[in-house]
């Protein structure tokens, strides 16, 4: 049985304003299984909440870090937490 996880990354380049917050919500609803939303702070960065399962939440990791996303992605960082729940799917915030 997999691990139910939470998964906040922060995705720092040009990743404002290239419609990368809706792919991202395109990629976790095909990965399926996946809750959480994506929303830009106010230093150019994206932020990224995805809850479900450890291998899910590592797929839309990987893609996060991989450079296949709108702009350009020039790093990732992450934490892994328990899941808070409380969300309704997957939104662009």
């Amino acid at each position: 049985m997999s691990e139910e996880v939470r998964l906040v990354a922060w995705v720092r380049g040009h990743v404002q304003g290239v419609g990368f917050r809706w792919f991202t919500r395109a990629k976790a609803l095909e990965i399926g299984g996946l809750s959480g939303f994506a929303l830009n702070l106010g230093d150019g960065r994206v932020q990224v909440v995805a809850e479900g399962s450890r291998e899910r939440c590592e797929g839309l990791l990987g893609w996060l870090q991989a450079g296949d996303t709108p702009g350009r992605v020039d790093g990732v960082t992450e934490i892994w937490d328990t899941p808070r729940g409380g969300y309704d799917g997957f939104a662009v915030r």
